[in-house]
Order: structure tokens, then sequence, then C-alpha cells
């Protein structure tokens, strides 16, 4: 479990320092701003992500960095470290795409932000007492990626962990959900469905028992739970009973552990379908879990003090905001995590929409790279002067 922390009056990093950190970045700005445009430009998938890697690789690696590529069993992964002082912060890079829409997402954003972080600190890592690890993070739309890289150890002996998203509003702590997703199928028999349908056993009625049981469950479950799928197969002609039935789904919940009971309960839909027909049933998650993001209050503290040193302002979080749910929250489980929001200023567009995608490369953005990257850093180096913010 993470140390979670309370914040006590002790020093930041000292002006100087920070001066210079925000200058190295501000430098850098055109450099990092075209490497948000040219992942932007070249979207790839969850773990496809060959170039955006190659590419965050390289401008650390041509900052000092010791640099693997390709580390933890994942191809597109990145591990990039510079400095040897006690307090070790990671900063999380992500950079894949979603299918059709592109960097609807903001993933650009995010991986160059991360960038900018690391070579703000590169340079002053040991004077501050830090080891910076840049972590490019692949699949986080779905594939959990952070999931693979923290049980495989890329997170151990970390002090922070910390990323930047950016989004419709901004926010100190993404209101993170817990989030499981599931392949289902059934299998049943084909018959001539005008003159012998009796033998046939029909996987299009298991999927429609299954869904009108999920829709009255809905009734029963909690506000903060939420049950969306989509049936991508279920036969190809009117005459033939259909033998196969095949969807996909995703179930979010406020916590790990409501998760887990909503999906048994959704599962019993799923049962009650190949019961009532006589239909095989398979159902198996896609990958990992997402736990609920838990951002640590401390170092949250210590980005909202930065953040609007830099003229951003965080206004309430509107009541009915849902949130979404990120592979981070299972680092945020383990290390102290913060996962801040970035107002890209685009509203009614949000994430996962094209007009969002567009709104990845506009001006805003690009401040909030440099932003991102700025705020980033100086929490960091604030975190090496405050023992009663480091995990235990």
């Amino acid at each position: 479990m993470a140390a979670r922390t309370t914040l006590a009056q002790s020093p930041v990093a000292p002006s100087t320092v920070r001066s210079d950190i925000e200058s190295r970045i501000r430098n850098a700005s055109n450099d990092l701003v075209d490497l948000s445009h040219r992942i932007h430009a070249h979207p790839e998938l969850a773990f496809e992500e060959v170039q955006a890697s190659t590419w965050v690789a390289e401008a650390l690696g041509d900052a000092g960095f010791e640099v693997k590529h390709g580390c933890y069993g994942l191809p597109t992964a990145v591990r990039a470290s510079i400095g040897s002082g006690p307090v070790h912060v990671g900063i999380c890079a992500e950079y894949d795409a979603l299918p059709d829409i592109g960097h609807a997402c903001g993933h650009n954003v995010i991986a160059a932000a991360a960038v900018g972080a690391g070579l703000g600190l590169a340079e002053f890592a040991d004077e501050l007492g830090l080891t910076v690890t840049v972590f490019g993070t692949p699949g986080e739309e779905g594939g959990g990626g952070k999931v693979l890289m923290l049980e495989r150890g890329a997170f151990d002996g970390l002090d922070a962990a910390m990323m930047v998203h950016p989004a419709t509003a901004e926010m100190t702590a993404m209101p993170g959900t817990a989030v499981t997703q599931l392949n289902v199928s059934y299998a049943g028999k084909p018959a001539h469905a005008g003159a012998h349908p009796e033998l046939g056993i029909n996987a299009a009625d298991a999927m429609t028992i299954a869904q009108v049981a999920i829709g009255l469950l809905r009734q029963q479950t909690s506000k903060d739970d939420r049950v969306a799928g989509v049936v991508s197969d279920a036969g190809s002609a009117a005459n033939i009973i259909p033998d196969h039935s095949s969807g996909h789904w995703v179930l979010r919940s406020d916590t790990a552990e409501a998760l887990a009971a909503l999906k048994e309960r959704v599962l019993r839909c799923f049962e009650a379908g190949a019961t009532a027909t006589g239909c095989e049933l398979s159902a198996t998650t896609t990958g990992p879990d997402y736990a609920d993001l838990r951002p640590d209050a401390g170092l949250l503290e210590l980005y909202r003090a930065n953040a609007e040193t830099l003229g951003r302002v965080f206004p309430p979080v509107p009541s009915d905001f849902a949130g979404a749910a990120t592979d981070m929250g299972n680092v945020s489980h383990v290390v102290p995590t913060i996962h801040p929001m970035l107002d890209l200023g685009c509203s009614p567009a949000v994430n996962h929409q094209p007009d969002f995608t567009a709104a990845c490369i506009t001006e805003t953005a690009d401040r909030a790279v440099v932003d991102g990257a700025i705020a980033m850093a100086w929490t960091a180096a604030d975190l090496a002067m405050r023992s009663d913010l480091r995990s235990v």
C-alpha cells in the first residue's frame, strides 16, 4: 500500500534551481511541442507504439539519460534514468492512441510533458538529491501497460510517481474509477430457421437474454457503477439459426472492491443467457483490471501550488463528473502518485471524441505540454526537500 502523506511546513527547492529548471524546459519548448505534434500525427495503438516510444527514448538519451528501450517484456516500454540521489521520482509518459480517432485522449501531450519534466531535472538531479526515471508506458487504452510494468518491478523503490493528462477542466486529481473489460461469446448450433428451427441452439438469443438481464440489473447497482457493451457478431443470415454471438463489455466502479462485486453480478447475467438457451458461454478479460486512482494529498498540494504559480486555475470539480479509468490507478495503490488534469479549453468536446483529437495540437495544448512539464519538475524538486512526503 502506498504511504499516504500529510503536508507539514518545510522548505521547497531553492528559487534559483526552480528558475533554472523552468528555463531549461522553456528553452526546449519548441522540441517538446514538435514531439507532441509528431506523436499526434502518427497515432499508434496499444503496444504498437514503435515510433512514439523511439522518439521518447531518443529525446531522453540525447539529454544524458541512461535509456532502456524495450524492457519489462514490452517492446515499446521505455525506462530512462538520470541522477543518483536518494529520492527516486518516476514520471510516466503515455503514447498510445485510440482506434479510428487517433490521439483523442491526448497522450501526445502526456508524452511530451513527461519528457520535458525529465529534461528540466536532468542537470540538477544530483544537486537536489534526486534519481529521476521517465517511464514510457505503452497500452494505457485498455492494455494495462503500467499494470504489467508494476508486476514486473518497474516501480519498485519509487518515492513518487506522477504524470499529467489533458482534459476539459483543470483538476489536481481525476476521479479515477476501477475498470475491467470482458470479451463474451456464446456457441450454439446452426439450423434452417424455416424448415427445422427446433434443431438449432440460438446464440443470438443467449446474448439478447444477457443484455436484458444486465439492463434490469442496472436498477439495483450503485450510482457509481457503469456497464457498457457492444455486440459485434450475432449471426450472418436471417434464415440460419445463429450458432455464434460475441461482444465486448466494460464494467466500472468507484473502487476495486466494488468492481469485483459488480463483475460477479454481470457474469451471472451472461450465465443466464447460456442456461436459458443451452449455449456454451465464454467470458474472458481482455487485460489487467484497472484499480481506482488514489492520489497522494501531499504531492497534490505541492503540484497545485506549482501549477498556480504558472497561472493555471483550478475551479471546483462538477459534482456530476464521473471520471475515467487509468492504469495509473494500480500504481497509486503501491506508490504515492498524482495524475493531474490540464484544461485544453475545448469544451464541449471531451476526451475520446474527434474534436478532442483536434484540440490536442492547439496552442492551448502546446502550452499545457510546457506547463505540465514545469509543474511536475518543480514538484519533483520540492519533494527532494520534503522528508515528510517521502514513502516509508
